[in-house]
């Protein structure tokens, strides 16, 4: 084992060892690590910033130090006094490894940018806001009525809109008197609606009639990526939408990762606090750009997110998340202000965050809760909400159940030898010849198959990067529907598959997709490993829905709902043949895109649909897969491809899996099968 430093690239998790004094961005380009630089290191363009993380990282196994960096230059300087630097990064080109170290490449630093794709779903949404404009009259000042401006508005807003206990923040009472005066007496007052514990509240005046509006915000808030959607409060249209990575990924892809982190470092929670709420007031600057709006417009934000995200970006330490019986600070709504989150929009702006359901069923599975409508289902209905921590509805109007499932970061692409996020470049569509055996595929940013003639000049801007998660789900799946792949999970040999893209690779196999090194490019392949992590990703998501539809008493289901970003970007057929869901008719396996924003968008637009779900929320039956007994004996049925158990005869009925199994317990076949023990 090598003794130089070992260094681990967030968010991409590639990593490997580096003699002293290398510098982060050679270690970046030698590992394929996707680290932009325009002036070749020279400390000159500035676009190999990165962020090093220090402290205990029990995910990555190390513990990075103080000094696991060189010491800042006079390069670095130069740049931060001309144009200055984030608190926290350093330019790639300029710093050197000096002992183990993780780095994370933020968004900006990266040539293909990540695509997130939690896009806003089309949706008939009853509109009634939490904040509303009013147009006023109010009765100018009189010497014989000693009244304040704010009482005669306050009566104004109670007489023409029978509007009655009205308070005001400082900053808009530092205002009022020039405003009321500039429009003649005649104003439009922004007003938010209060509840039984909060007075309506004036956010904003303007002189005269205000033909503008207000916005808000239905953010989704996940461990992976982080979306927003710009809302009109008056119209209820989307007029912007935009996404970035998490940036917390650094501290751990998956939450227990950085709930460990929390643990292990004194001031961690309070450092992924301060990241996260930093890169969601970015993404605000973003979104409020692109629509051309001013940021102090935006007086109301949504929040959904799981538990432990929920605890962090409110600032609490996730601690007791991370043990039985996994406690949440509190499961209720939380009604608070930006200003008390640092959030860099109007000051007065009111946030909300959903109610989570449990310990590790959160806030984003309430809004799928609501966005969906188990509890309203004449029919028995599934939604899986697949990502990182896979969080389960079943139900109808009888009953609904809950859970979540621990699937990783998998199914992201990360822990795959070859995978990435989806970014333009990386393979999303997979198909296998059934008589060749070799790969065909399309990249996110073209619509045109590998063997298409005009495919090399479609990419020539981004090339064939990596393979994102949804490519990799069709690409273990097209394996083992062509017999590449035998149902335990083992690579078979080139003779015992008759594929040529098989080739020995030490004492497994491995499945060769895209050769790109004659052009400087990637060797893209499927090693044994990753259709390991696969099937224990998948494993996990099956065996959540499998012990709900034990506890109601069922084995099948009407119809089944992928919800969340990547879950719209699943090939239900080969979902399937995964066995990562329960046998059901195709038809009846559904997207519904981004389940979670739209829950989001519902309680930002609708008042009312707040109430409805914090009573549904109360309603849901939580299941907690870690002292379930069955959970495990599900999931060691459901590693096999697609389940040791289960028959699946709808899929069954639409594919023939091949019965051969590769694992011969030979020591010949050039790498195939695993080694026999020798008795001793």
């Amino acid at each position: 084992m090598s003794s130089d430093p070992l260094v681990i690239f967030t968010p991409s998790g590639k990593r490997g060892h580096f003699p002293a004094g290398t510098p982060i961005l050679t270690a970046a380009r030698q590992l394929g690590v996707d680290l932009d630089s325009v002036c070749g290191g020279r400390g000159i363009c500035s676009k190999c910033q990165i962020t090093p993380s220090y402290g205990e990282f029990s995910k990555h196994g190390v513990t990075v130090q103080d000094d696991a960096l060189s010491e800042w230059n006079a390069v670095e300087q130069r740049y931060q006094d001309k144009r200055g630097l984030i608190a926290g990064r350093r330019l790639g080109c300029q710093a050197t490894v000096q002992g183990d170290i993780v780095i994370d490449v933020p968004p900006e630093s990266q040539v293909h940018k990540q695509v997130v794709r939690k896009r806003a779903e089309a949706r008939d949404i009853v509109l009634n806001p939490s904040t509303k404009l009013y147009y006023v009259e109010v009765a100018e000042p009189d010497m014989h009525d000693p009244s304040g401006d704010l009482e005669r508005l306050r009566m104004a807003l109670k007489d023409q809109w029978e509007i009655d206990n009205v308070t005001v923040d400082l900053h808009i009472l530092q205002k009022m008197q020039p405003i009321l005066r500039k429009g003649g007496w005649k104003v439009t007052v922004a007003l938010h609606s209060g509840d039984d514990e909060n007075p309506n509240r004036i956010m904003q005046i303007w002189p005269g009639y205000y033909e503008g509006t207000v916005y808000g915000l239905a953010v989704d808030l996940g461990s992976t990526t982080i979306a927003a959607h710009l809302c009109d409060l008056a119209t209820g249209e989307v007029v912007a939408s935009s996404g970035v990575m998490n940036p917390q990924i650094r501290f751990g892809e998956d939450l227990m990762s950085r709930v460990s982190y929390s643990m292990m470092n004194d001031s961690g929670a309070d450092e992924m606090t301060t990241t996260v709420r930093e890169g969601m007031n970015g993404l605000f600057s973003q979104v409020a750009s692109e629509a051309e709006i001013d940021k102090q417009l935006i007086v109301d934000v949504v929040f959904v997110c799981n538990p432990v995200m929920h605890h962090l970006f409110l600032g609490i330490d996730p601690f007791e998340l991370g043990q039985a019986p996994f406690a949440l600070a509190t499961s209720d709504e939380v009604r608070l202000r930006a200003s008390d989150l640092g959030l860099n929009i109007h000051p007065s702006a009111h946030v909300y965050l959903l109610p989570c359901i449990a310990g590790h069923v959160g806030a984003d599975a309430a809004a799928v809760a609501l966005s969906e409508a188990p509890d309203k289902s004449d029919d028995l209905v599934l939604i899986v909400d697949v990502g990182t921590n896979a969080e389960i509805l079943l139900g109808n109007k009888e009953k609904v159940l809950a859970c979540s499932s621990p699937t990783g970061p998998a199914f992201e692409g990360a822990q795959i030898s070859s995978g990435q996020r989806a970014a333009p470049g990386a393979i999303e569509r997979v198909e296998i010849d059934p008589v060749t055996k070799a790969p065909r595929f399309k990249v996110i940013g073209s619509d045109l198959w590998s063997d298409d003639p005009d495919f090399e000049a479609a990419i020539a801007t981004t090339g064939v990067t990596g393979i994102c998660g949804s490519g990799i789900i069709e690409m273990v799946a097209e394996m083992r529907i062509h017999g590449i792949v035998d149902a335990p999970g083992l690579i078979g040999t080139a003779a015992q598959t008759g594929s040529q893209h098989v080739f020995a690779d030490g004492r497994t196999n491995s499945y060769l997709v895209y050769d790109g090194t004659a052009q400087g490019g990637p060797k893209i392949t499927v090693t044994n490993r990753d259709i390991r992590e696969i099937q224990m990703a998948k494993a996990a998501l099956y065996s959540g829905a499998r012990l709900l539809m034990d506890k109601f008493g069922v084995d099948k289901v009407d119809r089944v709902v992928l919800a969340g970003a990547f879950g719209a970007h699943i090939s239900t057929k080969h979902a399937m043949v995964l066995g990562m869901i329960p046998d059901c008719p195709l038809d009846k396996v559904t997207s519904a895109g981004n389940a979670a924003g739209t829950g989001a968008r519902i309680a930002l637009l609708n008042t009312q649909a707040r109430v409805e779900i914090e009573q549904t929320v109360r309603d849901i039956h939580k299941i907690e897969t870690a002292i379930e007994p069955r959970f495990q004996e599900h999931f060691v049925n459901a590693s096999a491809i697609p389940n040791a158990v289960e028959p699946f005869p709808i899929l069954n009925s639409i594919v023939t899996l091949p019965s051969e199994t590769f694992n011969t317990g030979s020591d010949s076949g050039e790498g195939g099968g695993r080694r026999r023990r020798k008795r001793t």
